[in-house]
């Protein structure tokens, strides 16, 4: 049930939060149920994945689960674009730690549902991390929208069930 108490939405489904104390915590997918690739994988095998999965990229992290940043389709493909040909052949040649998107936005568990908001402006996604880099899991897009059509619907009714 959602209900206003003293102007702020009160949420019993969250804990009793109010919408000023919803988290990227509260809204994120652990990194255990996440998709993800290694530095060390060739480009082949983060191809697989983003095939298979159909994402559009990953989260890549080193043997140690610390996030080093993002690899997409478009990357890969660009990558193996020929003057003439896609070169697939190259893509078993290159892993993607050579490739890979290092410059990402990052959130922590503890920033407020406007930071992760403003987050995904621009990416469908953003990784999660703890003080070490150490990946925690995604925030995406769809549950920053879900929130806010929760929100919208909910701040026009005193009451919900």
């Amino acid at each position: 049930m959602f209900i206003f108490i003293k102007g702020e939405l009160k949420m019993d489904s969250m804990e009793d939060k109010t919408m000023s104390q919803v988290t990227v915590k509260d809204l994120m997918i652990p990194s255990e149920k996440v998709a993800h690739v290694q530095t060390n994988n060739p480009l082949e095998h983060a191809l697989l994945v983003l095939v298979k999965t159909g994402y559009s990229a990953v989260p890549v992290l080193n043997s140690s689960y610390q996030l080093k940043g993002i690899i997409g389709k478009s990357i890969i493909l660009n990558e193996t674009l020929g003057l003439e040909r896609f070169e697939f052949e190259r893509l078993s040649e290159i892993t993607v730690e050579e490739v890979m998107d290092t410059d990402i936005p990052v959130l922590h568990e503890h920033h407020s549902y406007i930071d992760g908001l403003k987050a995904v402006i621009n990416d469908p996604f953003v990784c999660v991390v703890d003080n070490e880099q150490y990946f925690d899991g995604i925030l995406t897009r769809r549950a920053i929208l879900k929130q806010a059509r929760n929100n919208y619907y909910l701040a026009n009714q005193t009451t919900y069930q």
